[in-house]
């Protein structure tokens, strides 16, 4: 089976974008190496990618850029040739490559493609979609990386969950730029 998890960087106060669904805060300067290599060995990892539209459309207007290659040339490789699934209703087709798009009941997809051999998935942003997730049990693991910032407002990575959902840490680790990764499974 399938595993899947969850990424999400969230300031201080819990947020995973701010006003507008800002997220320029959660990309600071590349002058932490410790940081640079997780993100590296973290998008070098494998595995298939899951995207909602908004985040899917952030991602893609970025990593498949010469910019992105000449930033950080490890991780954009790896984000363009990663196979990458996209849920939007309103999508009408996905362009950037190696993406499939998912139109429909995203419990039932995802709870099919768990079932189905493959590498394991992991999310990346995407509130909607993880709290949709973490909602009906479906979320293996959660890296969140708190960022040493407060944004006032903002939307949450698990609006509008009704039942709780018991975790457990599993693994922490300070970074120099203040960063903090927090990883928990499922309790369940």
């Amino acid at each position: 089976m399938r595993k899947l998890s969850a990424f999400t960087q969230v300031s201080l106060d819990g947020y995973f974008s701010g006003p507008d669904d800002d997220i320029s805060w959660a990309h600071k300067s590349n002058d932490d190496k410790e940081w640079n290599e997780f993100v590296s060995n973290n998008a070098s990892g494998g595995g298939a990618l899951m995207f909602g539209r908004i985040t899917y459309d952030l991602m893609a207007s970025y990593w498949p850029t010469p910019m992105a290659a000449k930033n950080m040339p490890v991780v954009a490789e790896h984000m363009n040739k990663l196979p990458k699934i996209v849920f939007s209703k309103k999508m009408k087709q996905a362009a950037w490559s190696n993406t499939t798009l998912v139109k429909g009941d995203i419990i039932a997809a995802v709870r099919k493609m768990k079932k189905e051999s493959g590498p394991d998935i992991v999310i990346l942003g995407s509130g909607t979609i993880v709290a949709q997730l973490t909602q009906a049990g479906l979320i293996d693991a959660y890296q969140i990386v708190v960022n040493p910032v407060v944004l006032g407002e903002g939307r949450t990575a698990f609006e509008g969950i009704k039942d709780i959902a018991e975790l457990k840490l599993t693994k922490t680790r300070t970074f120099g730029n203040g960063n903090v990764l927090l990883c928990y499974e499922s309790a369940a």
